[in-house]
Order: structure tokens, then sequence, then C-alpha cells
């Protein structure tokens, strides 16, 4: 793969991660920017030259890469992944969530029409997550877990985003905790949701719970209060362990019969070295292992589960 095969799209903070990562793995790629200012930060940071102008005008200028990776706003997902499959690329890693609602999902996923679309929630290659998956292969699979969305609004209410982008936080936030529980303990089936309060800033709702059991029979709950104190967390359980994620870079164990809990040494110095997950995901998306990927033909459903949990339906 050239440069020109490879384009990374987007020259903010998470475009700065990806480019850290593709010159570890010693990849050509060309970078597509909008504005001067952001592009010259990046230039700057990372020491690559950003085509400026936006995806339209490049893909004008032609020709369309083989690939992508998408690491532009929330609110500019869906319409340059859909640029970029109209103009014939095969394959694309598409930062989360992928667009703001179910409706721009089903658009990119039309746009698609065979191509591959990567959908990248980085947790699920945190080396935590890794060593969770073998646990719970070694003890026969989970029998239930548990986790929280609680977000953080000092944290949440002064990052600057667009309103857009605010009224649909547990999609553009959350959402990366709610697919690593799923991934995990499986897809949801019969379960039920509730939401109550409303935020200044989220007013669709402040607090959210839910209950059910997923495809393979695990039973499972979540919490999550956006005007109380907390954190993002997973608790699961397999018949022999309960393994908890919190925070999730973590793991730590409980064996049964045993109230004690043991951390996880993590000898893996990826999650260290970049931002956590992005080297993994990045690598895989690149040697076309989707193993554990997200893709976009199961997000386009679980985003609808996503939109029901935070009050959006």
């Amino acid at each position: 793969m050239t440069g020109s095969d490879l384009w990374l799209v987007g020259s903010g903070p998470m475009a700065s991660a990806y480019a850290s990562v593709l010159d570890d793995l010693g990849r050509q790629f060309e970078v597509i920017g909008r504005g001067r200012g952001s592009a010259a930060t990046f230039e700057s940071r990372c020491g690559h030259p950003v085509r400026t102008g936006g995806i339209g005008q490049a893909l004008e200028e032609g020709p369309a890469p083989e690939a992508a990776i998408v690491a532009v706003t929330v609110d500019q997902l869906a319409e340059t992944a859909c640029a970029l499959l109209h103009a014939g690329v095969s394959r694309i890693l598409l930062e989360k969530p992928g667009g703001l609602d179910s409706e721009e999902l089903g658009t990119v996923n039309r746009a698609a029409q065979g191509a591959s679309v990567v959908i990248a929630y980085n947790r699920r290659q945190y080396a935590s997550v890794r060593a969770a998956r073998r646990m719970i292969d070694e003890d026969g699979g989970v029998t239930s877990f548990t986790f929280e969305v609680t977000e953080w609004p000092h944290a949440s209410e002064p990052v600057q985003v667009t309103e857009s982008i605010r009224r649909k936080w547990f999609l553009a936030q959350s959402s990366h905790v709610v697919d690593l529980a799923f991934h995990l303990g499986g897809r949801p089936t019969d379960w039920q949701t509730w939401t109550h309060g409303s935020l200044p800033w989220h007013r669709d709702a402040a607090r959210f719970a839910g209950a059910g059991v997923t495809e393979d029979g695990a039973t499972f709950s979540y919490h999550g209060d956006w005007d109380g104190p907390g954190r993002w967390g997973l608790e699961i359980l397999t018949r022999k362990r309960r393994l908890i994620l919190q925070p999730l870079e973590e793991l730590r164990f409980m064996p049964l019969g045993t109230l004690n809990i043991s951390t996880v040494t993590l000898e893996d110095d990826l999650d260290d070295r970049f931002k956590p997950g992005i080297h993994r995901q990045t690598a895989a998306f690149l040697e076309e292992d989707d193993l554990v990927a997200c893709l976009l033909a199961d997000h386009k459903e679980n985003i609808v589960d996503y939109e029901l949990m935070a009050g959006y339906r």
C-alpha cells in the first residue's frame, strides 16, 4: 500500500494519534484536512504535510485511495465516509460512533455496497480487554455482567463541540463502554431500558438503567447517573471468576470461593507508547484482520439499541 493508497482524513488530536501509529508501523499515508489552523498544528506535532480544503476537494483532485482512516468530528463522520465510499474507496476505518444517529449510519451502510467499513471502538483492543477475552475463553464463557455509563459533567460540559454532538453525547462518548460490554458479554435480545431526568447540556436524560438477557443467555444490567459521581466500568462473571475493568485500562479479578481481588499484569507496551488500543486496532485494519472489530453491518443495528438506552427513541 503506497502513500496515495491510504488517506488519513482529519488533522485534529485523534488524527495525530493515528499518524504516530502509522509511522511506527512504517506505513506511508497522505493527510487530508480542512482548515489551515488545525493543519498547521498537526504538521508541527506530527511532521507530515496536510492537504487542506476538505475531502470534497481532495476527491475532485483525485484519484481516490484504496483505504482511508477517518478521524474527523462526530458530526462530519457520516458525510466524509459516504464521500469516500461513493468515490470507490474499498476499506474504511471510521471513528466511532460513525455518525450522529442510526439514520446517518444507515446512509453510510447503503453507500458501502460491498466495501468494508470498520467502526473504531479502540477499547476492544486494550491490553486489559485482550486479557479479559482470554480469561473468558478459559472459563467457558460469560454467565452475567454489569456495566456503568456514568459521564463526568465537570469534564463533559467544557468540551468544545457543536450542539448536535452534545445532544447525542451518549452515542459520541458513552457508546465506548456499551460497545465493549456487549462485545464481551453478548448482544442483548430480551431486555428493558429506563431513563429519567434531564441536564442543561443533555436534555433527553440524566440517569440511565436497564437489564436483560443476551442471545447467549447471559444476564446483564447497567446504570449511569450523569448528575452524580462515578466512572465507566464493566464487571463480567464467569463460572470461575469475576473480571473487573474499572478503569477500563486495568484488569482485576476475583476467583470463585474467595473475596480476594488480584490485579492482572499487562505486559504490552503499545498501550503505554500510544493512545491505548489504537496501535493494534490500526494494525488489524491494515492487515484486514476483523476478528474483534466492530463492523458497520453490526453497528448499524447496535446503534439503535444505544439510542434506546440514551432516551433518544
